[in-house]
């Protein structure tokens, strides 16, 4: 299954409790849609956030966070992993 990075570029007011209970309602939905949500990384300071997930397209990744709590991502990367 593809490999995606999504990038979100400016959340407002995001704290690691707020990333964190996106990241559970992403994962109660992601099942209707395929996609596995694996990791994410995020800088309180710049209110970026990255999400990992596998997903069998773009737009199946965008699909789960749109219903899951409406944070879409500014882009959405497929990508390889390496060592």
């Amino acid at each position: 299954m593809p490999l995606y990075l999504d990038v979100h570029n400016k959340i407002e007011a995001l704290t690691a409790d707020g990333v964190a209970g996106a990241h559970a309602k992403d994962l109660q939905v992601q099942h209707k849609h395929g996609v596995k949500y694996l990791r994410y990384w995020f800088d309180e300071g710049t209110g970026k956030v990255f999400c990992l997930c596998e997903a069998p397209s773009k737009e199946a990744a965008a699909a789960v966070h749109r219903e899951a709590h409406g944070l879409l991502a500014d882009e959405i990367i497929e990508v390889k992993e390496g060592s």
